[in-house]
């Protein structure tokens, strides 16, 4: 006489697939988010232009990528925090919702650039910047810069000034001079934090996100950002003091 077993009621198997796919597609999408997440932070992120400072280089609504592994350097374009009331509520960028904000933060839109500013690395620490020659260019270390990305019509700068970088910040200026509140806008500025008049004219290092290295979209915009050949022949800085030398007078002609 032998047992015969006991039926055990058999689970669909399209249900028990169904579920299988649904989990793998929910680890998909999660581990999506990280990788894109991680990206953003520390490799690389996309920015929209919201003023018209870097015209023509940069037009309001470009979509920039901006690279963060690699070390600025002068004549880049680079992507920073505002160092302290340089942006107004036309320039501080619309900040998106809690949705939108979601998605910039794992990477899958574009970061609305709100309280950030891009501008043109000119002078790194140590550096002298002074405006301007005997044929009104900048001059950076004494050697005069041929500018051919500023904006038609535009002057070098139509301020007068000499100043030395100091450790640890950088000078940045607006390829649309005269419509670029840069560097040369805050060195009478007064810090409401206790330190010295126009501290806030030189952007920290630690507040800098990255540089810009390719215009993405428009798709007819599509190009890549360097370092302009005039940087190639700025001499080395000098040792770089801990605060700013600042003076409102042209350089010797």
């Amino acid at each position: 006489m032998t047992d015969t077993p006991t039926k055990t009621d058999a689970k669909p198997a399209h249900r028990s697939g169904f579920g299988a796919a649904a989990r793998e597609f929910v680890l998909i999408v999660v581990g999506a988010l990280i990788v894109s997440s991680i990206l953003r932070a520390f490799v690389g992120q996309m920015f929209i232009i919201p003023s018209e400072s870097m015209e023509n280089t940069l037009l309001v609504g470009d979509r920039v990528v901006v690279e963060k592994l690699t070390d600025v350097k002068r004549g880049d374009v680079v992507v920073f925090e505002d160092p302290g009331g340089w942006l107004g509520p036309s320039e501080s960028g619309q900040k998106r919702g809690s949705i939108g904000r979601f998605f910039e933060i794992v990477g899958l839109l574009p970061d609305s650039s709100h309280g950030h500013l891009i501008k043109r690395l000119i002078g790194m620490p140590g550096d002298k910047v002074a405006c301007c020659d005997s044929k009104g260019r900048l001059l950076v270390n004494g050697q005069p810069l041929d500018e051919p990305y500023l904006y038609p019509g535009d002057a070098p700068s139509q301020m007068e000034f000499q100043v030395t970088v100091p450790a640890g910040r950088i000078f940045v200026m607006g390829d649309h001079r005269s419509a670029s509140g840069d560097s040369r806008v805050h060195l009478q500025d007064l810090d409401a934090n206790g330190g010295n008049q126009g501290d806030a004219a030189f952007v920290p290092l630690d507040k800098v996100t990255g540089r810009a290295i390719m215009i993405v979209w428009p798709a007819g915009r599509w190009t890549k950002l360097g370092v302009p050949d005039t940087f190639k022949a700025v001499p080395a800085p000098g040792p770089a003091p801990d605060k700013p030398s600042i003076s409102l007078t042209p350089p010797p002609k």
